[in-house]
């Protein structure tokens, strides 16, 4: 398992996102040489965990827990195929483009270790939205990427280190339970029956998906 690139965007002005100053940082690059991962802060004030990576929107992206956004290089390879055009590393807007790895299949609290310091947490599967649509330019992309349900992974930092393209992934913990990021994603999405079932992830959980998981099953016991 390797991280490929550590890939970080500039601020862009679009005409695709519902970002209030009409900016996005979504068009991420490959950076060149070491790349410092911190905790960036609660949701709302805190941005991108990766050092230099823009995060315009923050009402609904960055902060503690969706610091970090991982996609398996292998899927990106499928998207290929299946778009008929090539998509470099970074295209989905990831900051970490990993190969070997098995991004959506990860449990929820899973952690890797990336480089010699870093260590991250994974926390939830990445919800579409008009901006990543409109970055990549394609009809109906909301639904197609939510039918794949292979969203790639968002992760809170635990310990903060630098990194580089080349260095290996770690898995250092995998949770006793079988909480996947495809799982968190359905549920969170499309099968909203399966919120149930994300509970054993608990406080690991992304906290607004914990909070949803928790209201559907107090909802259907007082429906009893």
């Amino acid at each position: 398992m390797k991280l490929l690139t550590v890939n970080v965007g500039r601020p862009k002005a679009v005409d695709y996102t519902d970002a209030p100053d009409g900016v996005t940082g979504i068009d991420k690059r490959p950076a060149d040489g070491p790349v410092r991962v911190t905790d960036p802060g609660p949701k709302g004030t805190g941005g991108s965990g990766v050092a230099g990576d823009a995060v315009c929107d923050r009402r609904h992206h960055g902060g503690t827990d969706q610091a970090v956004y991982a996609f398996a290089r292998e899927d990106l390879d499928a998207w290929e195929s299946a778009l008929g055009r090539t998509l470099a590393n970074g295209a989905f807007g990831e900051n970490l483009t990993i190969s070997g790895l098995d991004v959506s299949g990860a449990k929820i609290g899973e952690r890797w270790r990336i480089g010699p310091d870093l260590v991250l947490e994974v926390t939830s599967g990445r919800i579409p939205c008009r901006t990543f649509a409109g970055h990549l330019d394609e009809s109906r992309w909301v639904k197609r990427f939510t039918e794949a349900a292979a969203p790639g992974a968002y992760l809170r930092v635990v310990e903060p280190g630098e990194i580089r393209a080349g260095d290996p992934v770690e898995i250092v913990h995998r949770p006793d339970h079988d909480v996947t990021v495809q799982l968190e994603f359905l549920a969170a999405t499309t099968r909203r029956e399966l919120l149930p079932e994300l509970l054993p992830a608990r406080d690991a959980l992304h906290p607004r998906t914990l909070r949803s998981a928790l209201k559907y099953v107090e909802s259907r016991t007082a429906g009893e």
